[in-house]
């Protein structure tokens, strides 16, 4: 069967000279359908001659019995119920997967519990700022308004984002090729820690942005890997929600940062210790760092790591804990087996390099025009600002560092997603999302024209709250982006805005922020297409349409939906996949469902 695989991954990826536009299509739907199930089409005989050729390869040929069952399911997991070889009991299983899907292992939740204590970690860091901020530089004496002492202060607050985008974010690839997940995320919280505590003891405005940029060695590879970890290790019907908890328990991170700011903003300085109450807000983000540390390598690696180094008997005991029977651990390792061949013959066979391709190949990069927009967003619409600067947003709305709840607003604002994102799709929720946005900034930026002091902060206090919480849902959307990209843009918002809070006011500031989540709102419309419920066969399809295309469809979304939703019209539109401008007309509603 490696050998049929190879030939039909030859026969797909090869160059066909004179082939047209619509073969190469074709050749591409083989492999991504080939790559979905590698399983799919074979014969009961031939699988099983695959098994036998598998664990005698592997080493596991006293569970062989078992994997031939794992195969017949792999193949179809759906229709399980058909198979003969099944005992009643292994059928009960794997219909429990389906009434119960969270009913899994004790080392599978204590995992994902790590992966969130890595995620409080990486919120920590990106908050503790937040309150120093008001202390720090005036001890370091780069405290006045001036325009080079405002840019000094923005720069070390992202000093750690400059050095993720330019240099942590790529060594993450090297890191796990030799550590390991968990090998890399030790590491990198290792960094994390200690970048922490750096900060505590720093005595110049220097040092400070020196152990700034050792703490981007903590915030970059974390980022990157310990979501693909939680993914690797999740069951197929809860991989969406176990992975998103990355999002939510950074948001968590960012609240528990904000409350270390006012735990220790009123402390007192002891002798030969100036600034304890600052350093004590840096060093406070070493804790959950600790914590993760020490318990890493008290879970298993991941399997799909552990079979692409080779190490299928450990892969196989890592499933056995990850899973509740050998049944389901069986079925993951044999069907992830046989993709991760897939991909390697794939990634042997290619004549370019990936990156050469992303820009080269016009349906890559739409999707990676789609995927940047989301980036930018993610940074643009003014989250990170009100995260590192808050406590100094609301000093100016005359209140001191009372920005905890912010934290806690953003938080639970992301647990909506968890439940919505799969039903009504990502796209779907942004263009929800993006004006009540920028509604919400404005309100903020237009609370610092009241006369009094707490007239204004009534004001700001509400626009930012609730614009916390409706980001929620956008920062779930951030994943399985280039973290890169996303920290590059998070340097360039934490370097410049306390320049524009100075120059432009707090209120010019929140006008910026809001006038780009309507700017991001049309962009979303245009060049980031639906994903949910499509086909691997449709994705492509949309991300072979032209960029024009894709921009007509969303154009005519908002009259499409005024017709549907406010004159309560009994239409439907076109599925973007089967959309022709020239041909489109909105149609009765029968059989077509929107997709966008």
């Amino acid at each position: 069967m490696h050998e049929k695989i190879s030939r039909t991954v030859s026969h797909a990826s090869g160059t066909i000279v004179g082939s047209t536009a619509e073969d190469a299509l074709e050749q591409q739907k083989r492999v991504d359908a080939l790559m979905a199930n590698p399983l799919i089409g074979k014969s009961q005989e031939e699988l099983f001659r695959d098994v036998d050729e598998w664990c005698e390869r592997i080493g596991l040929t006293e569970s062989r019995d078992l994997f031939y069952k794992a195969a017949l399911v792999a193949q179809d997991r759906a229709n399980f119920e058909r198979l003969t070889q099944l005992s009643e009991e292994e059928k009960d299983i794997l219909r429990r997967e389906v009434s119960n899907p969270y009913l899994q292992s004790k080392t599978l939740y204590w995992t994902v519990f790590m992966c969130s204590m890595s995620a409080v970690v990486q919120g920590m860091d990106q908050s503790v700022i937040n309150g120093a901020n008001l202390y720090w530089p005036e001890q370091f004496g780069i405290g006045s308004s001036s325009t080079s002492d405002t840019l000094l202060l923005g720069l070390v607050a992202s000093s750690p984002y400059l050095c993720a985008s330019l240099l942590a974010c790529w060594l993450t690839h090297p890191l796990n090729h030799y550590f390991g997940r968990r090998g890399t995320i030790f590491i990198s919280t290792l960094c994390a820690g200690l970048g922490c505590i750096w900060n505590a003891v720093t005595n110049s405005w220097q040092h400070l942005f020196v152990s700034r940029l050792f703490l981007g060695f903590g915030i970059g590879p974390k980022s990157a890997t310990t979501p693909t970890f939680a993914a690797e290790i999740a069951p197929a019907r809860i991989r969406g929600a176990l992975a998103m908890q990355w999002q939510t328990w950074t948001a968590f991170g960012i609240c528990l940062g904000t409350v270390s700011s006012l735990i220790f903003k009123d402390v007192n300085d002891v002798p030969n210790i100036t600034g304890l109450n600052w350093r004590l807000m840096l060093g406070s983000a070493a804790l959950p760092a600790i914590f993760v540390c020490a318990q890493v390598y008290f879970v298993p690696e991941s399997p799909r790591w552990l079979m692409k180094k080779g190490r299928h008997l450990k892969a196989w005991e890592a499933f056995l804990k990850f899973r509740r029977t050998p049944l389901q651990s069986a079925i993951d390792m044999y069907y992830t087996s046989k993709c991760i061949e897939i991909e390697e013959e794939m990634s042997a066979r290619r004549q370019r390099s990936v990156l050469v391709e992303l820009v080269t190949v016009p349906r890559n990069r739409r999707a990676m025009l789609a995927s940047c927009t989301v980036m930018f967003m993610q940074q643009f619409c003014g989250i990170n600002a009100i995260a590192y600067y808050s406590s100094t947003i609301f000093q100016e709305a005359g209140q001191g560092v009372t920005t905890a709840l912010l934290g806690l607003i953003n938080w639970v604002g992301s647990f909506p997603a968890f439940f919505t994102i799969d039903r009504w799709g990502r796209r779907s929720l942004l263009l929800f999302t993006l004006p009540f946005l920028s509604l919400f900034m404005w309100i903020a930026g237009s609370g610092f024209w009241l006369e009094t002091d707490q007239q204004q902060l009534a004001m700001v206090m509400t626009g930012v709250y609730l614009f916390a919480a409706f980001y929620g849902p956008v920062r779930e959307l951030g994943m399985s982006l280039a973290t890169a990209t996303t920290w590059f843009f998070n340097f360039l918002n934490a370097l410049v805005f306390p320049l524009q809070i100075r120059r432009w006011t707090p209120a010019g500031a929140f006008y910026w922020f809001g006038g780009w989540n309507a700017v991001l709102w049309v962009m979303v419309l245009m060049f980031c297409p639906e994903t949910k419920a499509f086909t691997l066969e449709e994705l492509d399809e949309v991300f072979s349409m032209s960029t024009a295309r894709q921009a007509r469809y969303g154009l005519a979304s908002p009259a499409f939906w005024f017709r549907k939703y406010v004159l309560r019209q009994n239409i439907q539109r076109t599925a973007l996949h089967h959309y022709h401008p020239s041909e489109h007309k909105d149609q009765p509603k029968m059989e077509h469902r929107e997709i966008a």
